[in-house]
């Protein structure tokens, strides 16, 4: 069937709540199956409260769904520092680079409109892309294209440093990216670039006619429900939302990023959306299929979205703007004040949706990271999630970080 095209809402998905003896190790569960028993939702709650503590991090939001049964849905600590409104799980944040699990669903509703050929050069819809004519439209998806990557640049994060509030257009970055050399030829490895969806977006809004928040509103949003799910066009967010604190200032000191100009990300990592969206999307996204069984992307699209491909990083493949780590699908995103993860676990039905509201990192690297390393221990023991720095996809680096260990936020 074609894709479906007008708004549907996704039906809650939920884990069934087994009664166990306090303190009792729960009953292993059926194969492919995942069970949280009150015991486990406590030892769950603990130990996401004492790597908030250890870390100092603000607020956290946890989601865990097994399809059909009920969730565990948390909320721990403050949204807002200045206030002590609590985190909530229906309050706006920025999302990094869970964008571009949507921008490169843009182009994927493209390929099965017959007007986008992944294996086609990027020259062929571009114009000025260096060696546009040998980098396909599939090595820019699934990050082979050997581009630079422009928020590595170090006059950039100077720039980005100075003034966060600048408002950025996709012309700028790249151009900031095509006074690099490139990496390595084409598809002779990967590396994680947000100059390849910058370029996917561009080419969005050129095939698809629209600018690329219109089309992803239209196309992507609309159909799959996502109501709190937008793509600014400038620094604006929706109320209620999460207030984010970063470190990525020239003098160290926390502030506020919640104001900052996202725009530097736009197609790699500028979105905004809530948990409750995200796990409606976390399906979607690993499926292909819409709440009401209808189809976002063709079958034979969302395969290749899924054919995941080595990273040089253990347990690490990535697909056409998706990722797999241990069996969890989907993409986790960072950005200054702000971290996410959103991904499925087929084999157990599970949705994981985390939110955390500081990057500043101290000891821990990723903190999302840290809360899903966290929850998955305890959770899903054979599929633990376990980022390796060098994987993490990073937007702002730190200038003085050397390239493989994860530097800072990311999209």
């Amino acid at each position: 069937m074609g894709r479906y095209r007008t708004p549907t809402v996704l039906a809650a998905a939920s884990l069934l709540l087994t009664a166990l003896c306090a303190g009792q190790a729960p009953a292993a569960a059926p194969p492919g199956r995942v069970d949280i028993d009150p015991a486990t939702a406590e030892q769950l709650d603990d130990a996401i409260t004492a790597a908030m503590r250890e870390a100092a991090i603000p607020g956290v939001g946890v989601g865990l769904w097994i399809d059909g049964e009920d969730p565990y849905v948390r909320a721990f600590g403050t949204a807002d520092k200045a206030t002590g409104v609590p985190i909530k799980t229906d309050m706006h944040t920025r999302i990094g680079s869970v964008t571009k699990t949507f921008t490169v669903t843009g182009v994927l509703q493209l390929v099965d409109d017959g007007k986008v050929r992944l294996d086609a050069p990027v020259s062929t819809y571009l114009d000025g892309v260096p060696g546009g004519d040998k980098i396909t439209v599939r090595q820019l998806a699934d990050m082979r294209s050997g581009l630079y990557n422009y928020t590595e640049d170090p006059r950039w994060m100077a720039a980005f440093k100075a003034d966060p509030h600048r408002s950025w257009t996709p012309r700028e970055l790249l151009d900031i990216a095509f006074r690099h050399p490139a990496n390595f030829a084409p598809g002779t490895r990967w590396e994680y670039s947000n100059t390849n969806t910058v370029l996917l977006g561009l080419l969005v809004e050129k095939v698809g006619g629209q600018p690329l928040h219109t089309y992803l509103q239209q196309h992507v949003f609309e159909p799959a429900g996502l109501d709190a799910t937008s793509l600014p066009t400038g620094a604006e967010i929706a109320s209620p939302y999460v207030h984010g604190y970063t470190n990525f200032t020239p003098n160290g000191a926390t502030v506020d990023a919640s104001t900052w100009n996202p725009s530097w990300g736009w197609a790699a990592g500028a979105m905004i959306s809530t948990m409750d969206d995200l796990h409606s999307w976390v399906p979607t996204l690993v499926t292909g299929k819409l709440p009401d069984g209808d189809r976002l992307l063709e079958p034979g699209t969302q395969a290749q979205r899924l054919r995941m491909l080595p990273t040089g990083h253990a347990d690490v493949g990535y697909g056409l703007g998706i990722a797999e780590l241990d069996g969890w699908i989907g993409h986790n995103g960072e950005l200054p004040g702000y971290e996410t993860v959103a991904v499925r676990l087929p084999q157990a039905r599970a949705t994981m949706v985390i939110v955390v509201n500081s990057d500043v990192d101290g000891k821990f690297g990723s903190l999302s990271s840290l809360i899903a390393n966290t929850v998955t221990k305890i959770a899903t023991p054979d599929h633990v999630w376990e980022l390796p720095p060098a994987a993490q996809p990073n937007t702002v680096p730190e200038p003085s970080a050397p390239p493989t260990p994860a530097p800072k936020p990311s999209s």
